[in-house]
């Protein structure tokens, strides 16, 4: 998926979703720092896009409070 899908996808989301989809996405964080952690993780690129759409969860999840 492109990131302006995702984007998008992250935009029309609830609130709530988005705090579901921000918890799947720091266990993913994680499981991904543990890899990089044994040198089992092949995509080191793949930590930082995890890291940037945690940012941009957590800027939605923000914006959508503060309009309420």
């Amino acid at each position: 998926m492109k990131s302006s899908e995702s984007k998008k996808a992250l935009v029309a989301k609830s609130p709530a979703e988005l705090k579901d989809e921000l918890n799947a996405l720091l266990k993913e964080q994680f499981g991904l720092r543990m890899q990089k952690a044994t040198q089992q993780l092949g995509d080191t690129s793949k930590l930082s896009r995890v890291r940037r759409n945690i940012a941009r969860a957590r800027t939605l999840i923000h914006q959508k409070a503060g309009q309420a």
